[in-house]
């Protein structure tokens, strides 16, 4: 393996008038994108001076470009660092000023934000990407680092920050590699794959589940600026994907579209979903139109797919998010990482080729989080004795009660099977007796009227006593990330009154 940008050249040569990616009704062919990718770097290298090791911050919505300079920068050896476009000035200053670019790349749509948090970065240049495009028209020299290879960092993506300040994860162009086998080995993803990316790609689940992995096999890349449920679903009717991977709240509400009984799905073969535990529900709801779903597990430092389903054992076990991986290892493990037993919950442990280097400029939590070769998730989860991982919940999630655990994702489970109730989350409140103690906080379908009581009555004889919620808390919406993980240290600072 040399850099990334190979596995788009290599299927350039083989198949050059194969459409690489159709984005917003242009087919985009191979031999195109490898030149584009071509350009890219030469403008990097030339016009702006990027070298070896430096950050390339992008910030805007999925495009054709945003592909094209993530292929550049492994071509130079530069790390590409795409932006989370829901941020606000402020939290974007924060990460440009951890992680000092050399350039900021923004498209039309993000511009005026762009400036705004780069504001007084004078190490930091500031170009749209319409003029990348251009500079790339006239750039001369070189364009790749010939030293670029597996073990150069190629990717810096800072985690969602559903706590505290977010961290970079530098993750190497061999994990990108790793996690594409680990991606091929669960879907089947080929050549002949038409994959319908509609989730952000400033995520690595968004960029590397099966985005990145089509140009590896020499796929197909159906491309949407955003995710819109009713895009999606005419997208999935007309342009015929095969594959596309959709996190709860997405395929949420897709299936609650008019349309969705009666659309034709047939093209699609496999819906993968992640990223945070899936109600059951949702599951069914996929199931019943034919489609099978993969669960996966991963992270932002595991690039991200190190656990997974593959077709079939969605319908079989669809509480478990899968085996392990078949390029990583996982361990289920006490406080001072000794392996547990089957059917014993403990933190999951990865260690693979997929992990990421360390976190930038931050060797305290690099030590935190890598030890002795292991990657320390913060999850819990269990293992069962076919080698299926069923994941409980953030270990920071757990309320502990008077002595007990009390995994919120249990109790959440069993309120999505409420018909009355939209969305939920459990989070721990202070309390002077019991040291904590769960409470619900509920969404209910709209016109729903909900009497506190009676929803707390109704875990009655369904759960131990001492996992009762013991407060029930209704907002019209739960904050959320933009993969649809609910911000729970939002709701845990609203419950104890912060």
């Amino acid at each position: 393996m040399t850099d990334l940008s190979f596995w788009v050249e290599k299927n350039a040569a083989f198949a050059p008038s194969k459409t690489a990616i159709r984005f917003e009704g242009e087919d985009i062919d191979y031999a195109r994108f490898a030149a584009t990718i071509r350009d890219c770097a030469r403008a990097l290298r030339h016009v702006h001076g990027v070298e070896p090791g430096d950050r390339v911050s992008f910030l805007g919505f999925n495009s054709p470009a945003m592909l094209a300079l993530f292929f550049a920068c492994a071509r130079i050896g530069a790390m590409f660092s795409p932006l989370n476009w829901r941020l606000v000035a402020p939290e974007l200053a924060y990460i440009l000023g951890d992680s000092a670019p050399r350039l900021l790349i923004s498209d039309a749509t993000h511009v005026d934000l762009a400036r705004e948090a780069v504001a007084g970065r004078r190490e930091t240049g500031l170009v749209s990407i319409d003029g990348i495009a251009r500079d790339a028209e006239t750039a001369e020299g070189d364009d790749r680092d010939p030293e670029a290879g597996p073990e150069t960092p190629c990717l810096l993506v800072y985690t969602s920050g559903t706590t505290g300040h977010p961290k970079g994860a530098v993750l190497a162009q061999r994990a990108i590699q790793v996690t594409a086998h680990n991606c091929i080995h669960y879907s089947g993803l080929t050549d002949a794959d038409r994959v319908l990316t509609v989730l952000p790609m400033f995520h690595v689940g968004g960029l590397n589940i099966l985005t990145s992995p089509a140009f590896y096999v020499g796929g197909t890349v159906i491309l949407h600026r955003r995710f819109d449920a009713e895009a999606t679903l005419r997208a999935i009717v007309e342009e015929r994907p095969t594959q596309l991977v959709l996190v709860p709240a997405t395929i949420q509400a897709v299936i609650d579209l008019p349309g969705w009984e009666a659309a034709d799905l047939s093209s699609l073969r496999l819906l993968t979903t992640g990223s945070s535990i899936v109600p059951l529900h949702l599951i069914d709801a996929v199931h019943a139109r034919g489609i099978p779903v993969c669960q996966t597990y991963g992270l932002t430092e595991t690039s991200p797919v190190c656990i997974y389903q593959k077709p079939g054992d969605g319908m079989r076990k669809p509480r478990s998010t899968g085996k392990c991986g078949l390029h990583c290892e996982i361990r289920i493990a006490d406080d001072d990482g000794n392996e547990l037993p089957d059917g014993v919950s403990g933190e999951i442990l990865i260690r693979g080729g997929n992990l990421l280097g360390g976190y930038w400029n931050n060797e305290d939590e690099t030590r935190r989080a890598l030890r002795n070769g292991w990657f320390h998730t913060g999850d819990v989860g269990w293992r069962d004795e076919d080698g299926d991982v069923f994941v409980n919940d953030r270990k920071k999630d757990i309320v502990i009660s008077g002595g007990e655990n009390i995994y919120p994702a249990e109790i959440e489970q069993l309120v999505h099977r409420m018909d009355d109730i939209q969305d939920v989350a459990v989070v721990g409140r202070e309390d002077a007796r019991w040291g904590e103690v769960p409470v619900a906080v509920v969404v209910p379908v709209p016109g729903a009227a909900i009497e506190a009581a009676d929803f707390l009555a109704r875990f009655e004889g369904r759960l131990a006593r001492f996992k009762h919620p013991k407060d029930v808390l209704f907002l019209d919406a739960l904050p959320k990330n933009a993969m649809g993980k609910t911000l729970k240290h939002e709701l845990r600072e609203r419950v104890n009154g912060g």
